[in-house]
């Protein structure tokens, strides 16, 4: 299957510290490098990125048309683990109590729920992957404290 839309314009990445989402874990301190990050998804790595989850997305464009209408692309965040040296995202979805809240007329199931939740997942690492991939070249920074125990 395959998701005919263009794509939406690139998120702005926010200042939010990566610590604070449920779903990512930064040890030790970090530039999260999201100027550089943001400059390479203005520079061709969103639209890369889109193109090659688009292809293989299960989405239809009517459930992307609630994305869209629900601004979720806007809300998702990017950020460099130098620890783990990879990029790390945040990808927003659809709450719980989606059905309580009234969030979306669109919203009539479970599955369109699902389906939008495990689309935006994917998509995160695919970003994820072409960022690394095809855009950063940086070093190392981590350097490991002196007093780790040798091993014979």
């Amino acid at each position: 299957m395959s998701l005919q839309v263009d794509p939406p314009e690139p998120p702005e990445l926010n200042e939010i510290d990566p610590n604070e989402y449920d779903d990512a874990d930064i040890v030790g301190e970090t530039d999260y490098k999201r100027a550089e990050l943001e400059a390479f998804l203005h520079d061709g790595a969103w639209n890369e990125a889109f193109g090659q989850w688009a292809r293989e997305s299960d989405m239809d464009e009517d459930v992307f048309e609630i994305v869209v209408d629900l601004n979720l692309v806007e809300r998702f965040d990017f950020f460099w683990d130098s620890f783990a040296e990879r990029v790390g995202y945040h990808a927003p979805g659809i709450p719980a109590d989606w059905k309580e809240r009234d969030i979306h007329s669109g919203l009539d199931s479970w599955g369109t729920v699902s389906s939008i939740n495990a689309g935006l997942t994917e998509l995160g690492q695919v970003v994820c992957d072409v960022l690394k991939d095809d855009y950063i070249d940086w070093e190392t920074e981590y350097e490991p404290p002196e007093d780790l125990p040798e091993f014979d």
